[in-house]
């Protein structure tokens, strides 16, 4: 501690202004976004590891002839363009959340729902019309793993986007200057559509 001569008085130290060192949250570091994409990449992971073992699978045991079967490209293709385009509806919902437009949003949140919907609708049909049934063989098995694991993001997903729906409504938690339940919902959807993509090519097309 610095002693004083007789007479001498304290002087101030320069005001450092430290707020906008960190983004606060109730008075402490908001790490909830870096929380979930720490969740996101765990679970791209885990998607990973479906997509390691299916290749593998194939690489290195493969099956013998009439194991595997030629999937249909109509639907699936129809699906991924579905989720491409709900990725572009709820950017456009973000947009109007931020223009103050919550009736916008809530309709373009609505639609994206419902082509969330539509997505799950379209894979149960792919399922009903698929030649193998889930344990006939080690690729059926695959097959429904890794798209029934997918189809429950997206269900997670849509029952998301109907939260922040009701959370939108006027006096609601998700406003124009707060709305971190919105940009999760939609980093979450995002990256569930980008999946899809991969899984997408990795199924249907190699």
């Amino acid at each position: 501690m610095t002693s004083l001569a007789p007479g001498q008085e304290l002087q101030p130290g320069p005001n450092i202004d430290h707020s906008a060192d960190v983004d606060v949250h109730g008075g402490h570091p908001d790490f909830r976004m870096f929380g979930l994409a720490t969740f996101l990449v765990a679970d791209a992971m885990t998607f990973a590891g479906f997509f390691a073992a299916y290749l593998t699978f194939k690489a290195v045991n493969p099956l013998p002839p009439g194991s595997t079967f030629e999937l249909e490209l109509l639907l699936p293709t129809i699906n991924t363009a579905v989720l491409i385009i709900s990725s572009f509806t709820f950017h456009r919902a973000g947009r109007l959340l931020r223009e103050g437009n919550g009736p916008g949003c809530r309709l373009w949140l609505m639609i994206t729902a419902g082509l969330g919907v539509a997505f799950l609708a379209g894979q149960m049909v792919e399922y009903f019309h698929l030649p193998f049934g889930l344990t006939d063989n080690l690729f059926a098995s695959t097959f429904y793993a890794i798209t029934g694991f997918h189809g429950l993001h997206v269900t997670l997903g849509v029952i998301c986007i109907l939260i922040v729906w009701l959370q939108a409504r006027s006096g609601g938690r998700i406003t124009p200057s707060d709305h971190f339940g919105f940009e999760a919902a939609e980093l979450y959807w995002h990256f569930v559509d980008g999946i899809w993509v991969v899984l997408y090519g990795i199924l249907y097309l190699l």
